[in-house]
């Protein structure tokens, strides 16, 4: 499936990326295993219990979600955003990751399962950050990157027995593929797709985000 065409500028993907540069938003090929492995489930919902987050305020009602895939670029674009949208708004909105692997992206799943691999040893947002750093040196091969995600394991000091085997176990990707299937649910098809509060986020600045999260807190 062609990418879709929404082009995300803005001065930090400007600084991060490449000067001048636009980066376009990828499409997810249809996913029918997800869905078919999650048919008793209750599919669509925007956060479950178990989704990973990178912050959490409990007396806040202000939620920011991103459906995101490691290997799409625009998501990298979006990152330093993000990251920026937390040290300014991090003590008022929780913020949470839902996994959105696109097909048509040879190491996209590996990658979410490296971070849920360790995030299940307390480390999801060291290796969430690893793998927008480094995804020059592993993104956009047909290449299996299982050794070079190892390797950031060993260097975030994981219990490397524990990470091999939560990274090869069916049930990592079962629940990797329970946000996909949410994520379609919910009428996901590109990366990032963000939700503020429930609303998917149409945003191409940081000021489109943080105008967007300083209404919502007023509300």
């Amino acid at each position: 499936m062609a990418p879709a065409t929404r082009i995300l500028l803005t001065a930090f993907a400007v600084i991060t990326l490449v000067i001048g540069a636009g980066v376009y938003f990828s499409v997810r090929d249809g996913n029918e295993p997800a869905l078919a492995q999650t048919q008793a489930e209750d599919v669509g919902q925007l956060v479950r219990d178990n989704s990973r987050r990178l912050n959490t305020v409990p007396d806040s009602d202000t939620t920011f979600v991103e459906f995101l895939d490691f290997e799409c670029e625009a998501c990298r674009a979006a990152f330093p955003l993000v990251e920026q949208l937390r040290s300014e708004y991090g003590d008022r909105v929780n913020f949470v990751v839902r996994y959105f692997p696109i097909k048509s992206h040879f190491n996209a799943e590996r990658a979410a399962r490296a971070v849920e691999a360790a995030a299940q040893q307390g480390k999801f947002e060291p290796m969430y950050k690893k793998m927008y750093e480094t995804q020059s040196q592993w993104g956009e091969q047909q290449k299996p990157a299982d050794a070079t995600f190892r390797g950031f394991a060993s260097e975030l000091d994981l219990d490397m027995g524990a990470f091999d085997t939560a990274y090869n176990d069916p049930a990592t990707l079962e629940r990797i593929n329970l946000d996909v299937a949410d994520g379609e649910a919910l009428g996901v098809q590109g990366t990032p797709t963000i939700f503020l509060n429930g609303e998917e986020l149409d945003f191409r600045t940081y000021e489109d985000m943080s105008s967007a999260v300083e209404q919502a807190l007023k509300n």
